[in-house]
């Protein structure tokens, strides 16, 4: 018996079909090992030695491939043909030996571009062993990444609260949307002016000119500057005699672009189709592993995660035939065509991205396929086939064209391009992140010194305009050109600056958020040469360097190490006021932009006589008064008037109060009324305004309706309750007693019916409590000095730890997969110091207490119980205790936190050593 092993079930049931009775498939379902998310992971000071973790889900299937091979004499290996797959079959093989499975056993590597039956046959014929290298390239960029991301993003917690995370690809990635925003920021619009004729031929026919010259001086696009000077020209043209001087016309020739890699088929379904790079991949990964064809299922296309151009020499036979069959022998060059990769780092290992059979045209495949998949093929497909067929066959025509007024001379340019044969532009043509207007209408047959006449004269004012945000497409693309990250990650580095909130996507171009500008100019201000496109590229040609066996993967991370840790160092004693006043003055502009009366930028707008400066919360960055706290103006830092400024945007009809739009601390917000339109004690109504929907958008029609949250629908039929629809954290719910149940795709929180809202309720119930609600059995992650073992669990209100009884929640700048022992320690004891958990046991007996005093002072975990004469003792030491806490949380130090010693003076310094300089 052989037993191979691939990613996938459904790959797993596919191969399993081609390769018969004698062959097990069977899945590994992804990554089965990885490294555990905390502290000591990777060991700098151990040559880089890693420690790595099974997966818990994925230890039942390990055992089973286990117990299948006791009957089997040979284990195939035949995971994903790049370094990802490499590294699976790797930690397969390691976890086997560690399990000591394999005797015997002949082991085998086998890669394959496409899942068809060819494919994976003529596979099973050509095996080979692991590429040491190239696991070796995957376990430096994890360790890279790994070091980044646990070194750096505690830093970030302490000094900069609110920020999340950083990440090696991802801060680069971010700082590219943010310089963008600069940009835009700093762009002053400049104002010119256009002046284009509507001229006639001889003949009656018309086409435009724009005019060029004055002179005997060209005159470029920005050149006419006022209106004044455009009045001038205007004058002269419309009292002009217009004449041809010269005709040209050049042949030119458009190739075809190259098969899809990885990133251009991101970049094309973005801007074809609007789908999001991860959407994209998606959508690739199952055509990729096969689709029900004819009872027999099959991928349609190859390996989706590429840099390559090249394809088969047999798949461009196929492509050729069936260029011909459809269009024709002119459309099919003499020579089959071959491409390089241009993209910076590319690695050209295996295929181009194409269909596994060309005949399978996309009009026969829609009918098995849902309609995004569809879509995807045929794009493919196209792009494909286009990239074999012959070139398009253009004229550029350029008519010169004097005129004369008086003694002034002009100059006008008419440009036209006329398509000879079509080529592949019948099949395909590559669309634009920014359409530019292009010269391709046809012009009218003219010949030198043919006289015109002017129709009409167009005099246009224009402003120029900012460099474009953004799109997804053309991000992925930039980072490619630059050498950022493999394109295989482009994805999910963007879903990540999403989900963490660093950016937002707005009418297909990605914003930079507060929180994520905040982020790029900490690393810019404090990390400088680990956020630089060249050195992050670098990286990237090292760890090439390692895959082609030429270079050491520790050698690779010490070069790396070093520097890194010097400026983690660097930064470990500055205060949050001196990281802040760095930031303050790096994003002043942003902040502050110039006020429309002249006043001083930084005067507090309700005080008057304070001034704004950045201060830090818990949930982030802010602008603040200098005079808090008996001025409390804040306000978020964009100074954008849809973000900063209070909106009124109309009067309730039921209350005759005003509506406005407000921006607080957390974020734009509705409020009914003012302050002062209520009695002393009351509030304004407050609501938030959904996810994904600007401010700016907001008008008194939705205002009202979110005020109007919660809604009661009705009552209950069997309980005679309310039923409740309002919109909460996770978005719009209905509620019934305790009972949540979110809204599903077309339901509508303003207008859902009791009847609908039943329906939701009874579902809700008959699935019982969510993970989110339920008991969590949480994950340990060391133990307390004194309340026993420590574990990270999920909550109904968030993640939390928990030790002896005493739950902490965690904070939201932290995420729950990484938080440390030391910080969670810190959050136990601070809570346990407010009076949190279970309530203390009674004192020990006195004929105890002297045994277990003694204990302590040699070092055991126990401490002694106080007894009530020492309560006021303690209530005296709470705030010192609770403000050491904190400053532990903020510690990035790898020792566990300090023991409780046996006396209030030691247990008062301990933390305060521990802490210093980390404010």
């Amino acid at each position: 018996m052989n037993i191979v092993i691939v990613e996938s079930p459904a790959k797993a049931k596919t191969i399993n079909k081609y390769l018969g009775s004698s062959y097990e498939v069977l899945a590994s379902f992804g990554h089965v090992r990885d490294l555990p998310a905390k502290n000591g992971s990777v060991d700098p000071d151990a040559n880089f030695k890693m420690i790595w973790e099974i997966d818990p889900k994925a230890a039942g299937r390990l055992n089973d491939i286990a117990k299948s091979l006791k009957n089997a004499d040979r284990l195939i290996l035949a995971t994903d043909p790049d370094r990802e797959g490499e590294a699976i079959s790797w930690h397969v093989l390691e976890v086997l030996k560690e399990k000591r499975a394999l005797k015997d056993h002949k082991i085998e590597r086998v890669v394959f571009n496409a899942i068809t039956k060819q494919a994976v046959t003529d596979a099973m014929k050509h095996p080979r062993q692991i590429d040491g290298a190239l696991v070796d390239a995957y376990m430096a960029r994890r360790a890279l990444d790994y070091l980044v991301g646990f070194t750096l993003s505690p830093v970030l917690w302490r000094k900069l609260p609110g920020a999340r995370s950083a990440g090696r690809v991802q801060s680069v990635a971010l700082r590219l949307v943010c310089d963008r925003e600069l940009e835009i920021e700093k762009f002053v619009a400049r104002e010119y002016w256009s002046l284009i004729a509507t001229l006639l031929t001889p003949r009656g026919d018309t086409f435009e000119a724009r005019l060029v010259g004055a002179d005997g001086k060209k005159i470029q696009r920005l050149d006419i500057g006022t209106g004044a000077e455009a009045e001038d020209f205007k004058k002269a043209l419309e009292t002009a005699s217009y004449a041809v001087t010269a005709v040209d016309a050049k042949p030119a020739r458009r190739n075809p672009q190259a098969p899809f890699t990885t990133s251009t088929l991101q970049q094309e379904a973005s801007r074809k189709y609007g789908f999001a790079p991860a959407h994209t991949m998606r959508i690739a990964q199952r055509l990729y592993e096969g689709i029900d064809i004819g009872g027999e299922t099959t991928g349609l296309i190859t390996y989706m995660r590429t840099d390559g151009v090249q394809i088969d020499p047999s798949a461009i036979t196929q492509a050729r035939k069936v260029i011909g069959e459809d269009y024709g022998n002119a459309y099919v060059p003499d020579a089959p065509r071959q491409y390089q990769a241009k993209a910076k780092n590319a690695q050209e290992a295996h295929e181009a991205i194409r269909p596994t059979d060309m005949s399978r045209r996309p009009d026969s495949m829609s009918r098995k396929l849902d309609a995004d998949q569809a879509r995807l093929y045929e794009l493919i497909w196209k792009r494909t086939i286009a990239s074999q067929m012959e070139s398009a066959e253009l004229e550029r025509t350029t008519v010169d064209i004097t005129a004369k007024a008086g003694a002034r001379t002009l100059e006008l340019r008419a440009t036209g391009q006329v398509v000879k044969f079509d080529g592949f532009l019948a099949l395909y043509q590559e669309g634009r992140d920014d359409e530019e207007d292009e010269d391709s209408r046809r012009l009218p047959a003219m010949s030198p010194n043919d006289a015109l006449k002017r129709q009409s004269l167009s005099v246009t004012q224009h402003f120029t305009e900012p460099p474009p945000r953004f799109s997804e497409a053309s991000l992925v693309k930039r980072m490619e050109e630059l050498g950022i990250g493999r394109p295989s990650t482009y994805a999910s580095i963007l879903q990540v600056l999403k989900d963490r909130g660093y950016v937002k996507l707005e009418k297909k171009r990605l914003h930079g958020e507060d929180k994520g500008r905040v982020v790029v100019a900490f690393l810019e201000s404090f990390f400088n040469r680990y956020v630089e496109y060249d050195f992050t590229a670098n990286l990237e040609e090292q760890l090439d360097r390692i895959s082609n066996n030429e270079i050491s993967w520790q050698q690779v991370l010490k070069d790396f190490w070093t520097g890194f840790i010097g400026a983690v160092d660097e930064i470990k004693d500055l205060r949050v006021a001196q990281v802040l006043d760095v930031l303050d003055d790096m994003l002043g502009q942003h902040i502050y932009p110039p006020r429309t009366d002249g006043g001083d930028i930084r005067q507090c707008p309700s005080c008057g006589n304070g001034r704004l400066n950045l201060k830090a919360g818990k949930f982030g960055a802010f602008v603040g008064c200098s005079n808090y706290p008996e001025c409390r103006y804040t306000r978020q830092l964009a100074a954008d008037s849809e973000t900063t400024a209070d909106r009124s945007l109309g009067q309730d009809p039921d209350t005759g109060r005003d509506v406005w739009v407000k921006a607080g601390r957390f974020g734009p917000y509705i409020q009914l009324g003012e302050q002062k339109d209520y009695e002393e004690g009351e509030k304004p109504k407050r609501a938030g305004i959904p996810k994904g929907t600007s401010p700016g958008d907001v008008e008194l029609e939705l205002a009202l309706k979110l005020l109007s949250l919660p809604r009661e629908i009705g009552k209950h039929p069997e309980t005679g309750e309310p039923i409740t629809a309002g919109l909460g954290r996770f978005g719009p719910f209905v509620k019934h007693e305790k009972t949540y149940a979110s809204l599903e795709a077309g339901d509508e929180v303003f207008d859902i019916g009791l009847n609908r809202a039943v329906t939701l309720i009874a579902e809700k119930v008959a699935k019982g409590p969510s993970r989110r609600f339920g008991a969590d059995p949480g994950k340990a992650i060391g133990d307390h000095p004194t309340l026993g073992t420590v574990t990270v669990k999920s909550g109904r209100y968030g993640a939390y730890v928990t030790a002896g009884g005493v739950n902490a929640t965690i904070p939201a700048e932290f995420e729950k997969d990484t938080v440390t022992l030391p910080q969670a320690i810190a959050l136990i004891d601070e809570r346990a110091a407010k009076g949190g958990g279970k309530k203390p046991k009674k004192a020990a007996k006195p004929a105890k207490a002297k045994k277990t005093a003694t204990k302590a002072a040699d070092g055991n975990d126990a401490a002694p119980k106080k007894k009530p004469a020492a309560k006021k003792a303690a209530a005296k030491t709470k705030s010192e205790s609770t403000s050491k806490a904190r400053a532990a949380v903020s510690s990035t130090a790898k020792t566990s936190a300090v023991k409780t010693s046996p006396t209030k003076a030691s247990a008062a310094k301990a933390p305060a050593k521990k802490s210093a300089g980390t404010t």
